[in-house]
């Protein structure tokens, strides 16, 4: 049996911190940010982290974590 591959596209989005947390980037900052308040951008801008469902999913997309 063939081993199972990483997801490669998704290895690239997110980090893991040294606890094994998730760090994703925040979605909605890519174009149309001249409707969107400085606030709301500057918001944007920090990483967040994955939320535990997520985790699970992730975990099986990248056979890895």
């Amino acid at each position: 049996m063939p081993k199972v591959k990483t997801k490669k596209s998704l290895s690239k989005r997110i980090k893991t911190t040294a606890k094994g947390k998730v760090i994703r980037r925040r979605a909605g900052k890519s174009h149309l940010l001249s409707g969107k308040s400085q606030k709301r951008k500057r918001r944007l801008r920090k990483p967040a982290l994955l939320s535990g469902p997520d985790r699970r999913l992730l975990k099986k997309a990248l056979e890895v974590l």
